[in-house]
């Protein structure tokens, strides 16, 4: 299978995405119906959706149906081209690439899975056991495309065996158990990384209304959603709180609404001053990683103070959001929408995998 052959069958798989994703949310008999699909996939598809719910009761609808779409938009065709228009990637015997997946969003480790395959390498997969359903479905997609994938792809519930080289994502503490197992191995290891939010007190209503996007989206457990904001002296909260209106219904989500209890009481009992509007906390804290209801804010003094402190703590930090404040700012709403040349940690996977015979 040759670069084209691999490039067409993930726009293809992008534009799956993009009709099943509209009707995720009504997916709940068999007599619906989808255009294009038999019974017999609508069934299969209504199958792994409840299965994945089931699983992980953080993996509600809404969010799959969001992961879906924002997949779809990303492997279109100018999209998958723009991408790889930098690199040279010739045919060359395939290479084993162990890729150890997160669990914390729906289909968090489908960039390393596309990056392995479009580079012509096999994929050597461990699936976190909270997102072990959907990322295999997408699988069977691709096989029915071309039935090369089926040997490029292996999912494995054991010890991990035979690979070339290794892309793992976890915690601080299992990124010092990659280190260990696997430093030998050429390799990309990530730790937890968050995401901030500048703001100056000169953002519009729409402005804050996507920054609740970035902050609520998958209920705030991604790398990406914003868990830290950097304000002004006396910055007026009001706006802010107008703005995350628009989420006000995650507070009926079981899992959310325990987060927010918990965390509510244990900051009440140590007497810690609060800024709450009866479902997000905001935390004078100068912590980067914030528990799930839990916003942590901090003032600053200068632009030029921030992007230095910003820069000292760059190894924490997955992305900032913000209008044009910052160098290299993610837009508010887009956080979680990153494009396929948006690698995480800033490291190229792609580069990465095109020099392993360096």
């Amino acid at each position: 299978m040759d670069l084209r052959e691999r490039i067409e069958a993930f726009i293809n798989l992008g534009t799956f995405l993009g009709q099943i994703a509209p009707n995720i949310k009504k997916l709940t008999s068999a007599e619906e119906k989808i255009d294009g699909f038999s019974a017999v996939q609508i069934e299969n598809i209504q199958s792994k959706i409840r299965r994945a719910e089931a699983e992980n009761g953080w993996f509600v609808r809404e969010n799959i149906k969001f992961a879906f779409e924002s997949w779809s938009q990303a492997l279109s065709k100018e999209n998958i081209h723009q991408w790889l228009s930098d690199y040279n990637i010739k045919n060359t015997s395939p290479k084993t690439i162990a890729v150890i997946m997160a669990g914390n969003i729906p289909l968090v480790g489908m960039h390393d899975f596309l990056s392995v395959l479009i580079t012509g390498n096999k994929a050597l997969v461990k699936l976190s056991t909270n997102d072990r359903i959907l990322l295999p479905m997408l699988t069977e997609f691709l096989v029915a495309q071309n039935s090369e994938f089926e040997n490029l792809i292996q999912f494995s519930e054991g010890k991990l065996e035979n690979f070339d080289a290794v892309i793992a994502t976890g915690s601080n503490n299992t990124a010092r158990y990659f280190d260990y197992y696997f430093g030998k191995y050429p390799h990309i290891i990530r730790k937890n990384r968050n995401s901030v939010a500048v703001l100056t007190g000169d953002e519009t209503e729409e402005d804050l209304r996507r920054l609740a996007d970035d902050i609520f989206r998958y209920f705030g457990l991604g790398c990406r959603n914003v868990s830290k904001l950097f304000v002004p002296p006396n910055y007026s909260f009001d706006r802010f709180f107008n703005g995350m209106f628009s989420w006000k219904e995650i507070i009926h989500n079981n899992k959310y609404i325990n987060n927010y209890d918990y965390n509510k009481a244990v900051y009440l009992m140590d007497s810690l001053p609060l800024l709450d509007n009866e479902f997000l906390l905001l935390k004078e804290d100068g912590a980067f990683s914030s528990p799930i209801a839990v916003v942590f804010y901090e003032q600053y003094s200068s632009m030029e103070d921030l992007q230095h402190r910003l820069e000292k703590n760059k190894d924490q930090i997955q992305c900032v959001v913000s209008n044009d404040q910052i160098v290299e700012a993610v837009p508010f709403g887009k956080a979680q929408l990153p494009e396929l040349w948006d690698y995480a940690d800033k490291i190229d996977t792609v580069n990465f995998l095109l020099n392993l015979d360096s």
